[in-house]
């Protein structure tokens, strides 16, 4: 790499280390109802539950929680999907696109309000403006805001003592906040405020933001070339920090009016990672310890720095093809390679999807550390709210092998993880697991699931295992290669999608619930140390050997053997 691309590195990571304890600090102040920045908007919030009939002082418990969550999310889907199989006869549609047919409404439907933003459509030729503005841009605020929701759930459940009410089945519950205030607050303090700037940045870079129809332009061979444009910017700008990482356009950042300069590029990289990297920070000032947050953080990072390494060195190793070392196929020209393989590593470690290059043209390795960051649980920094709570269930199951090793019962700021918490922690990891592996399997012995690769081989195994890593872990960046726009795909995309998201969000709720019945115990001198350097190391481990090896076989016969037959020359 040149020296102005190491100062690129440095300076972004620099960013986000500078960034992130400050707004982790802005985070847990909003998330408390403390004053702060932005408290001149709490007339807004005030209003917002009178007009809605919500009574913010109304304590949940985890039942009650979940069932606001699904609830919410299902009417998300039904109102999503019904926009999309009429915007045709609807206004702001300019280039009178079509409805979409059943099976890509389900599967777009899904994908936006699962927070995945998978997308077997192009956006310039299959969305109407409406459609992408009251549909999937909503729904970019919204997913992300229920992943925040139920992320403090748990942070609360953690936190707090019980109160000794007493549940329908018995069980001692504890408050765990309300959803729709959680909802609210994120939406109106954070994302707005932080969208609003950024898509102001991004519009003086040259991203488009119009409602006028498309363009007729005369290129230099002298023939018509239709230019789609629309209100681009303020949908990318909550792609980005939402973690959602849909495309206006149909090759998403890649394209020049979402993605037009270097600079745009490294604006919208700090926002992928901006609020994951401050989350950290956030809880270890909510549950009143900041050691807890700054160990996660380490750790994340730890995993972060691994896959950078990693993915930088395989996109400037030997190339079999060429002979020489790194290869421009599928990057764009403006972003070079080391760009382009930062992308990818971010938009990765954050279940955000978004792409400024082809990952099905990286190098096999290459390719394959985006596809583990997907297959580790999306835990490395992860998604709004489901990167720390899917950290948080590594951590249990951490904390429970240290408990096995120093002789005592786990335990986790004075509460005890016992069989119930290790049961959730455990269905929730291999949950994942077992859906990305099964589906991926059918998909290959189905003459349905083969009809549409375009690529044989072990390469062929790499992107359809990648899709369904993708959609399970609601990132929604894809290989390509494969062809998904048909009812085989939409229908057990959409399936893995609903499965990834809420085989973890139920779990980690009802651990929320659990965990704050219980009555915290003083520590001593046996309490395994949840915030020094050992178990930073044992929690980086336990996500290596826990969320990794499970899928070894398939990275095998996949990108591991692609990559030796390409240094003998073979592709596929």
């Amino acid at each position: 790499m040149s020296t102005a691309n190491w100062l690129q590195l440095g300076a972004y990571l620099a960013i986000i280390l500078a960034c992130a304890p400050f707004l982790g600090k802005f985070l847990a102040r909003v998330f408390d109802g403390e004053r702060h920045i932005l408290s001149f908007l709490a007339p807004v919030e005030r209003g917002i539950y009178r007009a809605t009939g919500i009574q913010p002082s109304t304590d949940m418990n985890w039942k009650q929680y979940a069932a606001a969550l699904l609830t919410f999310n299902a009417f998300g889907f039904a109102s999503l999907m019904a926009l999309l199989m009429t915007q045709q006869w609807l206004p702001l549609n300019p280039a009178r696109i079509g409805n979409m047919s059943w099976h890509l409404a389900l599967n777009t439907a899904v994908s936006f309000m699962t927070n995945t933003n998978w997308q077997s459509y192009n956006g310039e030729v299959a969305a109407s403006y409406l459609s992408q503005m009251a549909g999937l841009a909503v729904h970019n605020f919204l997913s992300a805001a229920t992943g925040m929701a139920a992320m403090l759930a748990l942070f609360r459940g953690i936190r707090r003592r019980p109160e000794g009410a007493r549940g329908v089945d018995g069980i001692n519950m504890a408050g765990l906040g309300n959803f729709w205030v959680d909802l609210t607050r994120t939406t109106l303090y954070v994302f707005i405020p932080l969208s609003l700037i950024l898509a102001v940045l991004l519009m003086s870079q040259g991203v488009v933001q119009s409602f006028s129809p498309y363009k007729l332009a005369i290129g230099l061979e002298g023939r018509g070339q239709v230019l789609p444009i629309g209100p681009a910017a303020s949908q990318i700008a909550i792609k980005m920090l939402g973690s959602n990482g849909g495309g206006f356009f149909g090759v998403n950042s890649a394209h020049p009016f979402e993605n037009p300069t270097p600079f745009s590029n490294f604006l919208e990289m700090i926002a992928i990672l901006l609020v994951p990297a401050a989350i950290p920070f956030a809880y270890g000032r909510m549950v009143k310890d900041k050691r807890q947050g700054r160990a996660i953080f380490a750790a994340k990072t730890v995993l972060f720095a691994i896959g950078l390494v990693a993915i930088l060195f395989a996109e400037y190793g030997f190339n079999g093809m060429t002979g020489g070392h790194g290869s421009m196929e599928g990057k764009e020209v403006r972003f070079g390679i080391p760009a382009s393989a930062m992308w990818a590593e971010v938009t990765t470690i954050v279940s955000n999807g978004s792409v400024n290059s082809m990952h099905d043209s990286f190098s096999p390795l290459g390719g394959m550390v985006p596809m583990v960051n997907i297959m580790l649980g999306e835990i490395i920094y992860g998604g709004i709210g489901a990167g720390m709570y899917g950290m948080l269930i590594f951590l249990f199951i951490t904390i429970f092998f240290a408990g096995l090793m120093v002789g005592r019962t786990p335990e986790y700021l004075g509460k005890k993880i016992e069989t119930r918490e290790v049961q959730l922690s455990v269905l929730a990891v291999l949950g994942q697991t077992v859906t990305i592996l099964f589906l991926a399997a059918a998909a290959m012995v189905t003459r349905a699931g083969l009809a549409t690769l375009n690529n044989q081989g072990p390469h062929g195994l790499s992107e359809i295992l990648y899709a369904y890593s993708s959609t399970v872990g609601n990132n929604g960046s894809a290989f390509a290669g494969l062809g998904v726009s048909n009812p085989f795909y939409n229908v057990t995309l959409a399936a893995a999608m609903l499965i990834g998201r809420f085989i973890v969000i139920v779990p980690a709720l009802a651990l929320a619930g659990g965990l704050g019945a219980k009555t915290p115990i003083p520590p001593s001198i046996g309490t395994f140390s949840t915030s020094n350097a050992t178990f930073v190391i044992l929690l980086v481990l336990t996500v290596l050997i826990v969320g990794a090896l499970n899928f070894f076989p398939a990275l095998t016969l996949g990108p591991v053997l692609e990559h030796f037959l390409a240094l003998k020359g073979m592709v596929f």
